[in-house]
């Protein structure tokens, strides 16, 4: 294949954030008090029963998960966007950590109810799911990576903390009609965030060839794993 070097059509550019579109994640753990704390993070993605979040290390979530090892992830939809904005700029942590606070963040105590969400006990793990959502996955953390570790001016300072789905919970309407197991995407709207910004999805813009395998073709080891942990009394 013939490779051209006239008249390229990219452009070099160095922007300082690399969000080009996510799903907003909820994640809810539970503070040394024992209460809730609830935080958006839109660096997540999902392999099998297993995600992946990238997270800042000195965050009060990231302590949380650290120190309990277990969480809840709660997918907003679209119409949740106003609510999800209210935790914008909030953290858990009192003091407020200056790196933070040099950004305007301030302390909040009650974040479900300053977002307005209901707080839902879960069955296998601490955090509570936030009812609103439309999905909540119950999540227990299986390791934590450094990322950029071999630079000295960012050592220690972001973590991809590794974890593995022990429950998942949906809304019947984003269910596929007169099916178990299978979430209908013409029905589940997530909130996107795309370089600090909120968006939906739009329709179905091509037919995928991926399509075509059978989801039960993906089923991995982790789901039978879930099923054999208890509910907490």
């Amino acid at each position: 294949m013939p490779v051209t070097s006239e008249t390229p059509l990219h452009q070099p550019i160095e922007p300082g954030i690399l969000y080009f579109g996510t799903p907003v994640v909820l994640v809810s753990t539970d503070n040394e008090d024992s209460t809730p704390n609830l935080a958006p993070i839109s660096s997540a993605f999902w392999l099998g029963w297993r995600a992946v979040l990238g997270i800042g290390a000195r965050a009060h979530t990231a302590r949380n998960l650290l120190r309990t090892g277990e969480a809840v992830l709660n997918l907003p939809c679209d119409r949740l966007a106003a609510n999800v904005d209210r935790l914008a700029l909030t953290t858990g942590a009192d003091p407020v950590p200056p790196g933070k606070a040099e950004r305007g963040y301030f302390h909040v105590a009650d974040k479900f109810a300053r977002a307005g969400f209901t707080a839902v006990a879960s069955e296998t793990v601490g955090p509570p799911r936030v009812a609103e959502c439309p999905v909540a996955m119950e999540v227990v953390v299986e390791a934590v990576h450094p990322v950029a570790d071999r630079d000295e001016r960012q050592r220690g300072s972001i973590l991809a903390v590794e974890v593995r789905v022990q429950r998942v919970f949906v809304h019947e309407d984003v269910r596929v009609p007169g099916s178990e197991d299978h979430i209908d995407p013409d029905r589940w709207r997530p909130l996107i965030m795309s370089f600090q910004k909120f968006y939906g999805l739009g329709p179905q813009v091509h037919p995928s060839t991926l399509a075509r395998i059978p989801e039960r073709l993906y089923r991995g080891p982790d789901i039978e794993r879930a099923r054999s942990v208890p509910a907490r009394a």
